[in-house]
């Protein structure tokens, strides 16, 4: 297996598809594979704890912290949102149901500022959900606020602030949600943005995307901040603790979150039911957002069936990041890169990996 992941990432590098990044692997506390290619940034290359901006594969690691700190209250994510946050404005929503991306708050009715809880929180009471269960559709950034929330009413700090005390110090992970030591700046890696290769994908996401006046637009619009590869590229935004997108990380760092998640790493914080929680599924079917087939578990997104039938799960993040586990046979996978590609899934450079790992 480890032999096909190095030939594969070899590839990549071959075809002009990585500018730089790294991949990990590890199963059952131990480390397999830790390959890393290319540049940083220019003059810098790149190394095994080279760190990076992740976008959306931050979400499950900040899905695991509030279902940890519901656990220490003795509560499960069967808890209504409104029995923390009252104002919510889908009154019988479960918070299992939020995480999965239920709630139809997806694009809000006017947008917020990111680094504003507040401000995000007003405008998130008085917009109108456009669905609610048992349809489903990826909210890529009022994830983020309505977990902080859900955080500050449960415990009183922040998804960040829960991150850096109960996981990230206690296990030494190079994976940050802000609290970034200034020290590690020179550490990141810069994004590029992504290239346009031949003419823009012809489907009704790409469609409704480029439409400003459409709810899909609107959904990756709706919380306004550190949006671009330059922007994600900073010292704020690797300070910002966004839960849906601030996260920033090495792929060993990433791969062993997901350790941690199993149980399977000294000193995990998670209990097994977290666990448990994570990995069951909670929908699946077409994505009022993405306009295409998903699925969700409380945090995170099912892995292809294709690469792991057994049922895996994890995160993509945009520009081709990706971290994910499979509990059955305790294997959890990262990789990270530099050079952004179009889409929110899984692209070429990742789906030759995972196809080694199958």
């Amino acid at each position: 297996m480890m032999t096909r992941l190095q030939q594969a990432f070899a590839l990549n590098q071959q075809e002009g598809l990585e500018q730089g990044g790294s991949v990990s692997v590890w199963q059952n506390g131990q480390e397999l594979c830790t390959l890393y290619c290319g540049e940083a940034y220019s003059g810098a290359e790149w190394q095994a704890h080279t760190l990076v901006p992740i976008y959306s594969a931050t979400k499950p690691a900040a899905a695991a912290c509030l279902l940890q700190a519901l656990y220490d209250c003795c509560r499960s994510p069967e808890l209504l949102v409104r029995d923390l946050w009252p104002s919510f404005p889908v009154p019988e929503l479960s918070i299992s149901q939020l995480l999965s991306h239920q709630s139809g708050l997806a694009a809000l009715c006017e947008p917020a500022p990111l680094e504003d809880l507040e401000a995000c929180r007003h405008i998130i009471e008085k917009s109108t959900p456009l669905w609610g269960p048992p349809q489903h559709g990826y909210h890529p950034q009022t994830f983020g606020p309505m977990l902080d929330i859900l955080m500050l009413e449960l415990t009183g700090q922040r998804v960040c602030d829960f991150w850096e005390s109960r996981v990230r110090a206690p296990l030494a992970l190079e994976f940050y949600i802000g609290h970034l030591p200034v020290e590690q700046y020179d550490n990141v890696a810069q994004l590029r943005t992504a290239r346009m290769l031949g003419a823009m994908p012809r489907t009704p996401f790409y469609r409704e995307y480029f439409d400003e006046s459409s709810a899909v637009h609107r959904a990756f619009h709706s919380i306004v901040g550190y949006g671009s590869a330059r922007e994600m590229s900073t010292p704020a935004a690797w300070q910002c603790g966004s839960p849906a997108k601030g996260g920033v990380a090495s792929a060993r760092g990433l791969a062993q979150f997901y350790q941690a998640l199993m149980g399977l790493l000294p000193g995990s914080p998670f209990a097994p039911d977290v666990l448990e929680w994570m990995s069951a599924p909670q929908c699946s079917g077409m994505d009022c957002t993405l306009l295409q087939h998903s699925g969700f578990t409380c945090g995170a997104m099912f892995e292809p069936e294709e690469f792991f039938p057994g049922g895996g799960f994890g995160h993509a993040g945009a520009g081709g990041s990706h971290g994910f586990c499979v509990p059955a046979t305790g294997l959890s996978f990262a990789y990270v890169m530099r050079g952004m590609e179009l889409g929110n899934l899984p692209g070429k450079r990742v789906q030759r990996l995972l196809a080694c790992l199958s």
